[in-house]
Parts: C-alpha cells; sequence; structure tokens
C-alpha cells in the first residue's frame, strides 16, 4: 500500500441473507406434512446458523449488496460516491466506517475516520450536547485538552449555544445534523465519511457544510461523500465512483462520471410515465409507486412541453399509516447536474402531506409557464420527517422523470441560453 493511500477496497463484497415466507395454506395434507419434515431434518442446521429456523415452504435467498469492489482513495483526496438507490452506496460506507464487516475481499484504512451516515449517529440521545462533543470526540481518539481547544469552534459552527445543556433527543432533525457534522468537521480525524444526511439542514447550512469540507480537503484530510446533489459532487470532488447493483461501474473525473449518471438515471421512464421497480417494502409507512408528467391533471402522460404552458407533475403513492412530519423535496436538474429549481411541500405555509393518514392517492406539483428555458430536465424526489420512528428518511426515489422544454414563441426559441425562460420588457424613454 503506497505511502499516500489511505483506503484501499480489494475484492470488496456484503452479502445479506433474505428470508421468503411462504403463503400458509388453508388446507394441508398428510403426505405434505411428512416430505417437508424430511425436508427440514437436513435443512434445520444450516437454517439455525442463519439466524432462524424456517418454517415449512419458506425459503432464503443469497442478495449480495457489494461484488468485486475495487478502488484506492489518496491523502487529501475527496472522493465522490453517486448511484441510484440500492445502488450500495451506503453498505459501502458501513464498511468503510467499520460498522459492518464484508462478506469478501477486505478494507486496508490508514487513520482515524469520521462518519456522519445518518442523523445523531454515534450521540447518546440522554446526554447533553456539550456531553455529546466530548463523547463523540473521544470515541474519534481524541484527547480532552484536543476537544476543549476545539470546543467553541463546534458550538458557534453548528448554531445550538442555546440548546447545549439540553439533551440531545430534545433536538430537531437539523440540530442533530449540524452539531454531528460540526463535531466530525472540527475534531481533525484524518478522513471523514459523510452520506446524504446533509439534505436535512437548511440551504444555508448545506453551504457551510460544503465550505467546510473544501476547507477539510484544502488541509489535508480525506473525504468520501454521498450525496445526490449532482451540482455539489461536480463543485466538491474531482473524482467520482458510480456504483450499479452493488458493482463499480465507472471511475473518472466527476464532470465525466456526474454526465454518465445523469444520461443513465432516468431508465424506466418513458413518454412520461416512472414505474417505482420494487413492491411496497414491509414497514414503510409511506412508499412512491409511480410518477407522471402531464399537461393537465387528467391528460395522458406526456415528456415535452412548451414554455408558454403549465404542466402538473403527478406522484401516485401508498401510506399504510400517517406520518408525523412528512414532508417532500423536489428538485429539477438539468444534464450538468445543475440545480434549477428545489421545491418544498411546505412552502406555501400549508404541507398536504401532513393530511396524509393512509391508503392511496396523488400528489399533484403544478409547474408555471415561463419559468423553464428551453432544455432536458430530470426530476429528483425524496420525502422526509424530523418527527417520525421511521425517519429521517422515509422514502427517496431518487429521480423519477424526463422530460423537454420547447420555446416555440420567442424569437431565438430553443437556441436561447439560460435555466430561465422568463420574458423581460424593454421599454424605451425619451430625455431630450
Amino acid at each position: 500500500m503506497a505511502r499516500d493511500v489511505v483506503i484501499r477496497a480489494e475484492g470488496l463484497g456484503k452479502r445479506y441473507l433474505i428470508g421468503h415466507h411462504r403463503e400458509r395454506e388453508r388446507y394441508v395434507a398428510l403426505r405434505d406434512v411428512m416430505t417437508r419434515g424430511a425436508q427440514r431434518l437436513w435443512r434445520r442446521t444450516a437454517d439455525l446458523a442463519r439466524g432462524r429456523a424456517l418454517l415449512a415452504g419458506d425459503t432464503i435467498e443469497e442478495f449480495w449488496a457489494l461484488r468485486d469492489i475495487e478502488f484506492e482513495v489518496r491523502r487529501g483526496e475527496v472522493l465522490g460516491i453517486i448511484g441510484r438507490n440500492g445502488a450500495g452506496k451506503s453498505t459501502l460506507l458501513k464498511i468503510l466506517s467499520r460498522i459492518t464487516e464484508p462478506s469478501a475481499g477486505r478494507v486496508t484504512i490508514k487513520g482515524r475516520v469520521a462518519s456522519l451516515l445518518e442523523v445523531g449517529t454515534g450521540f447518546h440521545p440522554e446526554l447533553t450536547g456539550r456531553e455529546n462533543i466530548f463523547l463523540n470526540g473521544a470515541i474519534l481518539g481524541m484527547t480532552r485538552a484536543e476537544i476543549r481547544r476545539k470546543f467553541d469552534e463546534i458550538v458557534a459552527f453548528a448554531e445550538v449555544d442555546k440548546f447545549l445543556d439540553t439533551p440531545v433527543k430534545r433536538y430537531s432533525s437539523g440540530m442533530h445534523v449540524r452539531l454531528a457534522f460540526a463535531v466530525a468537521a472540527h475534531l481533525e480525524p484524518e478522513i471523514i465519511v459523510v452520506d446524504e444526511v446533509l439534505a436535512v439542514g437548511d440551504a444555508e447550512f448545506q453551504r457551510k457544510c460544503l465550505g467546510k469540507m473544501s476547507e477539510v480537503a484544502e488541509g489535508g484530510r480525506t473525504v468520501l461523500f454521498v450525496s445526490h446533489n449532482m451540482g455539489a459532487i461536480r463543485t466538491l470532488t474531482r473524482r467520482c465512483l458510480l456504483l450499479d447493483a452493488g458493482r463499480v461501474r465507472m471511475d473518472a473525473p466527476a464532470a465525466e462520471t456526474v454526465e454518465f449518471y445523469l444520461a443513465h438515471a432516468a431508465r424506466g421512464v418513458e413518454g412520461g410515465v416512472f414505474m417505482r421497480p420494487e413492491p411496497l417494502p414491509d414497514g414503510r409507512p409511506f412508499h412512491v409507486r409511480q410518477v407522471t408528467t402531464r399537461r393537465e391533471p387528467d391528460a395522458e402522460p406526456v415528456n415535452q412541453f412548451d414554455c408558454d404552458q403549465p404542466f402538473v407533475i403527478c406522484i401516485d403513492y401508498a401510506a399504510t399509516r400517517r406520518v408525523h412530519g412528512l414532508f417532500g423535496y423536489l428538485n429539477l436538474l438539468r444534464a450538468d447536474g445543475a440545480m434549477i429549481l428545489e421545491g418544498d411541500s411546505r412552502d406555501t405555509g400549508r404541507n398536504p402531506l401532513e393530511e396524509i393518514s393512509g391508503g392511496e392517492g396523488t400528489l399533484r406539483i403544478t409547474v408555471p409557464p415561463r419559468i423553464l428555458g428551453p432544455g432536458t430536465y430530470q426530476i429528483y424526489l425524496s420525502f422526509r420527517s424530523g418527527f417520525d420512528a421511521a425517519g429521517p428518511d422515509i422514502d427517496t426515489p431518487g429521480i423519477v422523470g424526463q422530460f423537454v422544454i420547447d420555446d416555440t414563441r420567442t424569437l431565438r426559441g430553443n437556441e436561447r441560453n439560460g435555466y430561465l425562460s422568463t420574458i423581460l420588457d424593454w421599454e424605451r424613454t425619451d430625455w431630450r
């Protein structure tokens, strides 16, 4: 392992065993019971080793979340990691953070690792913010003197000074992530691992975090950054891994990887319709099933619109119960990864998602005319909650749509540059 290489993954793999329960029959013949009983005799030991004994007709499926992962990260490098949901990004970060063990291969790490994988990682809910700063510092291997030296900077960055002596179980998700990031960034570990949790914070805090990560990288420390914000990936990282179905699909400069990812991210979108490939997961209280784009709410799905006409994004969902504090993010992205528009279901002051108590329904978002400039756009969706036990990530469908905007009214039409299509009035005033 070269002197400046701080992370090396060799043939890394992670396997999970998934149990499938056979639907119970109302009537079972005696011959079936005897046959299944014989089958269970030789299967029993292996099943117990997997953590449970299977009932008759149940099966075990082998699922590889990661397979044959190989890469190196050098000291001071900021590595982006992107991919669709379920690609294996979080599993990889958990292995690198030593939260879970790989099933195959090995990973070698030089230096202390600070991980920010979910809100409140490493925090004790009964301890105060002040106590958790010292606890996290100790976990990272810092001395009490080192923590005291950085303490004021951490508190100022996190903006939680008024709540410093309040148990963190009473913190909002935004306060949690502010304090967690401040501790990880200021206590000087050699390697920082950051997942999508920064999306919990407000826009101003996200900018602070990105600025701090740039500062950390310039100081010679290593950052692994997972995000669906392609603009942040392009800005912060020079190199990026693209994971797909548990394998490294691409390892290249960030701009090249992001361009490739966005060009292929709209798989499953056809004619203005996105169908969620997986069924409703067990235990998930809210789940997006389908997303369509239409010229009118009840019109047929299409994926091409004119600047002068509004269009509607329709989100079909299923809910098993009310999710306290549920809200949604909508991002519109251009092909270069630039975020053109960020919407929040709470923007108007009334959040319709908080009224969902269960069942199936449709959310409709109307995009007004003369907002977006001509070009190709992608829709990114995320649903979160800072108050429900299932949060903060309730459902993140990711990129769920791709559509084209044409400008057929103005003189230059689709040749106009820029992200906006608003027509500005030009007036002349004679002054002599």
